[in-house]
């Protein structure tokens, strides 16, 4: 192969890369609200038991 079809597939392989990296590196955490989470899990505990009656 030619000397510039590696250098198009080197430069593929590292655009793919960089954007990897620099996704891996904006990506944070997002902090929930602690009234959210108590809502979240109020809500969970509900259709759990809600689906466990309809299991029995």
């Amino acid at each position: 192969m030619p000397w510039y079809i590696w250098l198009m597939i080197a430069a593929a392989f590292g655009s793919v890369l960089g954007s990897l990296l620099m996704l891996r590196d904006t990506a944070h955490r997002m902090p929930i609200d602690p009234e959210a989470l108590e809502r979240m899990k109020q809500r969970n505990a509900e259709l759990e038991a809600a689906e466990q009656q309809d299991n029995d």
